[in-house]
């Protein structure tokens, strides 16, 4: 019997396998941020060990930085003791730190690929849920607790059970206006928030392929918000070539004989899934959420669902009491005040090449604070190169520096209770972006979209629209 790429790679990796079905499983690549790091190298100075391997390790800081003026003092007092006890930490154990002021600094999941730091059949773990991001290049990659965090400082290998494996299966070509956001949100909306728990997933299917890296990142960033414990996709030449050449990436002959195994990194024919799912690209539309978990989402044409008659159709009314909507109702015409277009899942320079393009020549609506927050000081960087950042405030948006910023209003980018937010982030928790902020989670362009007109709108219908 053949073997899917997840059996590939967690084979390789595995270090010493454990009576009881676990394993000894070596890390690659271990990256860090300032939230769930310190406890972790506390642990390491209670115990009196060094980090094992430090050239493994990277850091940033990334949730709880601002996004004005990071040249200054960081106002905020348990952000600026994160953040400094970060560079403490690194500086004690010998881990690159990419802080405020690197050009490198950014969102974690944001420069690992924009560095070649991550590169195809690798496995990759940092204490923050969205890890699965790297996924895209075809690694192993998850989020881990902050216990774990010490046990990969420690030793470069975590005791873990292998999960089941999923296959999703996405055929045919997006319709005009549909991102690759859509795609996942789309996903979970038929499988639930709870749909892929137990398992990795791996993503194939032609509309998967014709997807840039950075569309595929979006897909693979939000596998964890079906409960599964990661998602990947076969690395082909897109992949090959968007790491070939960045800064950390092999050189010359090295990256040939590297290429060579990636190449190798795909499922068996014969391979065999615990799990299978098969969509068609031409049924997805423009998505939004309209309930507090990103499975509560729907076309942004259709109407909210009725409770469901299995399951707990009071914590689904709950949730649509929190957001101050009803069964059957349409979001199309549902003014909204807050736009934010950034976090791991949107922010790099592709999705702000798309809001611009879309709001260029145009104005928000005088309703609507809308803010842009790009994933880090590259892409900023890029973006400035560009003349986006222009455009934007040309149109009257906010044009930020890197960070997590409003994703989880860890830092001072909160929506103010009650008020609806367009989000690109991935998450639509209850508070998630402020204490009793309202969350729709949607893509960069719907978001766009929504900032021009002050309410949410069916993109499609614009582009029928253009000349």
């Amino acid at each position: 019997m053949g073997k899917t790429l997840f059996d590939k790679i967690w084979d390789a990796h595995v270090a010493h396998p454990v009576e009881g079905g676990m394993d000894v499983f070596y890390i690659d690549r271990h990256f860090i941020h300032e939230v769930t790091s310190p406890q972790a190298f506390d642990g390491l100075r209670q115990r009196n060990i060094p980090v094992f391997r430090p050239e493994k390790t990277i850091a940033t800081a990334d949730h709880n930085v601002p996004t004005r003026d990071q040249h200054l003092p960081i106002q905020e007092a348990l952000s600026r003791f994160q953040v400094d006890k970060l560079t403490e930490n690194c500086e004690a154990f010998g881990v690159r730190l990419y802080g405020l002021g690197h050009p490198y600094q950014g969102i974690v999941h944001v420069i690992g690929p924009e560095l070649g730091l991550t590169q195809p059949g690798m496995t990759i773990v940092c204490g923050d849920s969205h890890t699965s991001t790297h996924g895209a290049f075809g690694c192993i990659a998850f989020g881990i607790g902050t216990s774990q965090v010490e046990q990969v400082l420690a030793t470069q290998c975590l005791l873990q059970k292998k999960p089941k494996r999923m296959r999703i299966t996405v055929e045919g070509v997006l319709p005009a206006g549909v991102l690759s956001k859509d795609i996942i949100l789309y996903i979970i909306s038929q499988l639930s928030a709870s749909g892929g728990t137990g398992h990795f997933v791996e993503y194939a299917g032609s509309a998967i392929h014709s997807l840039s890296m950075e569309a595929r990142m979006t897909i693979c960033n939000m596998s964890i918000e079906m409960g599964a414990r990661g998602g990947l996709i076969a690395p082909d030449e897109k992949a090959i070539e968007y790491v070939r050449g960045r800064e950390f990436a092999p050189q010359g002959k090295a990256f040939e004989e590297a290429a060579a195994r990636w190449r190798t990194l795909y499922s068996d024919e014969d391979a065999v899934f615990d799990t299978e799912y098969h969509f068609r690209a031409e049924d997805i539309e423009p998505m939004v959420t309209y309930g507090t978990n990103p499975g509560m989402g729907m076309g942004v044409s259709q109407s909210i669902p009725k409770p469901p008659s299995k399951g707990n159709a009071q914590t689904f009314m709950k949730s649509l009491d929190y957001m101050g909507f009803q069964p059957g109702q349409k979001l199309v015409g549902r003014a909204v005040n807050y736009v934010f277009i950034g976090s791991c899942t949107n922010s790099r320079i592709e999705d702000l090449r798309l809001a611009a393009a879309f709001v260029k020549g145009k104005k928000k609506a005088n309703n609507v604070y809308a803010m842009i927050v790009p994933g880090s000081k590259q892409v900023e960087k890029q973006a400035k190169a560009e003349g986006l950042d222009q455009v934007f405030r040309e149109a009257g948006f906010d044009f930020r520096e890197p960070g997590c910023s409003a994703c989880l209003g860890m830092n001072e980018d909160k929506v103010p209770k009650g008020e609806y937010c367009v989000s690109t982030s991935n998450r639509n928790f209850e508070g998630r972006q402020g204490p009793g902020a309202r969350t729709i989670l949607a893509s960069p362009l719907t978001a766009a979209a929504a900032a021009v007109a002050g309410k949410i709108v069916d993109v499609r219908q614009g582009l029928q629209e253009a000349p």
